[in-house]
């Protein structure tokens, strides 16, 4: 799912990209102030409003540029004429008017859609400031104590301090670090930064995107643990098709432990274009497990690993398979319900078909996604109960394969980040769960830290979250604690 959200560079729904033209031809007029002078362009504001979008909705709103919101995600429109914008796909997208010359429909390669209304949501406006017009000036407040199995203190008390609150904020606030949604520090057993930004709160669900796999990795450890399935069997037959296109010896020797490091062997890249088994290729069809495997393999299983987000599909279908419970509600019931999260407060569809409209991924609110973080870092033990074996968490957390230059266990990337101090530059290795437009849970146990981010970022390949670690968070640990040194290392 590192793509997830690529809604302008593949053609999904969801997706205001294309690759190619339009599919409906449109002559517009510009209207010319003169040969040699600037074309004259209606408003931005012609075009604000709510439209119909691909069995959804999708708002169109002009701070100061043109936007496509979607799904909360903020994806910019350039201009490129009168009516019509280019898309971060390069393609066109072109608003179209009605007889009294208001627009009233939006078209790009997969349709004309309609507008609704001329307005938009109170989230979707705020969404474009860090926090809203005439907010006092920021000033460092503890957490709130919900009693909900999260300990909390001030971060005056901390390793951090009340100043590395301040630069982290204002840094957001005049957007150096630009569309973070939600900030949560934990650090020596509390947390002590809470932050939300852009009309996001502790209540609101978040997306997680390709964070989503590093939750399936907890869900496949749970069935694992509860005998449902080995690590080590071949995993084709549970999916029961009775053809398989591309038989070979090597994909019937795939294993769940293949998929949860991505080292199927299975043509599948999400970094790749031309991969079959990419995420922009699967998205549109009808099954996309019959998908995966019917995919050629181009390496034997455990060799060498990509960036594949159908093989994190497979081993959810796989264990709906083998424990006959559907993926969320596995997930609730043997981890999610253990952590006194409740089910009304995520979303998860897993239909794994063209009907998906939020493409296999989650949304989470940010202190369950802390709750998720805690558990890893606790060695799968909630308060009394171990909820995921521990032997489980280490494996997941350690150094199993290589993916896209990066160490990888099971669905939990194993990175580093190089961070300045005044004694020299030193390296902090970091156990992350990822996904595009800035979701991030960092686990630094040498630290004792937990950091948990929540962006906006989409498609950009910035990492806002990555440099506010590297700039301000880890310094003052590694200052406060005296750290001479790199922290961690690759864990194998």
């Amino acid at each position: 799912m590192r793509y997830l959200g690529f809604f302008l560079t593949i053609t999904l729904a969801l997706a205001l990209t294309a690759i190619g033209k339009p599919s409906i031809a449109q002559n517009l007029a510009t209207d010319l102030a003169g040969p040699s002078q600037v074309p004259k362009f209606p408003p931005l504001t012609d075009f604000v409003g709510t439209y119909a979008y691909q069995g959804g909705t999708m708002e169109i709103a002009a701070p100061e540029e043109l936007y496509a919101v979607i799904s909360g995600g903020k994806y910019p429109l350039r201009r490129k004429s009168a009516d019509v914008f280019i898309n971060g796909g390069g393609a066109d997208v072109i608003f179209h008017r009605g007889s009294d010359g208001q627009v009233n429909a939006v078209e790009d390669n997969t349709g004309l859609y309609q507008r609704l209304s001329a307005t938009i949501t109170p989230l979707t406006e705020a969404g474009f400031r860090p926090r809203p017009v005439g907010s006092p000036a920021y000033r460092y407040r503890m957490p709130s104590a919900l009693k909900d199995g999260i300990p909390v203190g001030n971060i005056a008390r901390s390793d951090l301090g009340t100043d590395a609150a301040s630069r982290v904020v204002a840094g957001v606030l005049d957007k150096t670090w630009p569309d973070v949604d939600g900030i949560l520090i934990f650090q020596g057993g509390k947390l002590v930064l809470e932050e939300y930004f852009y009309g996001y709160d502790r209540n609101t669900p978040h997306q997680l995107r390709s964070a989503t796999k590093s939750v399936v990795g907890a869900v496949v450890g749970s069935a694992v643990a509860n005998g449902a399935i080995t690590l080590d069997e071949p995993v084709l037959p549970w999916l029961g098709y009775a053809d398989i296109a591309n038989a070979d010896p090597r994909k019937a020797a795939i294993t769940l432990r293949h998929l949860l490091t991505l080292q199927s062997g299975l043509d599948c890249n999400d970094y790749s274009a031309n991969s079959p088994g990419g995420e922009n290729k699967l998205y549109d069809k009808p099954d996309w497990i019959r998908v995966m495997v019917d995919l050629k393999m181009v390496e034997a299983p455990g060799t060498v690993g990509h960036y594949c987000t159908g093989a994190t599909f497979l081993a959810g279908r796989i264990v709906e398979k083998a424990t006959g419970w559907t993926l969320p509600d596995y997930a609730q019931e043997h981890l999610f319900g253990p952590l006194g999260i409740r089910r009304s407060d995520w979303t998860w569809d897993h239909y794994l078909t063209n009907s998906d409209k939020s493409f296999g991924m989650m949304s989470m609110r940010p202190r369950d996604m802390l709750k998720f973080a805690m558990l890893y870092a606790n060695e799968g033990r909630w308060g009394k109960k171990q909820v995921l074996p521990a032997a489980w968490v280490k494996q997941s957390l350690s150094s199993l394969s290589r993916v896209e230059n990066t160490d990888y266990g099971f669905l939990w990337w194993r990175m580093s980040l190089r961070v300045s101090t005044p004694d020299g530059t030193h390296r902090v290795y970091i156990s992350a769960a990822q996904g595009n437009g800035g979701q991030k849970i960092y686990i630094v146990p040498e630290l004792d830290l937990i950091a948990v981010f929540t962006g906006s970022r989409y498609n950009t390949g910035g990492a806002p979250p990555n440099k506010i670690m590297a700039e301000v968070v880890l310094p003052a640990l590694l200052q406060a604690r005296g750290v001479n040194g790199d922290v961690g290392a690759p864990i194998r």
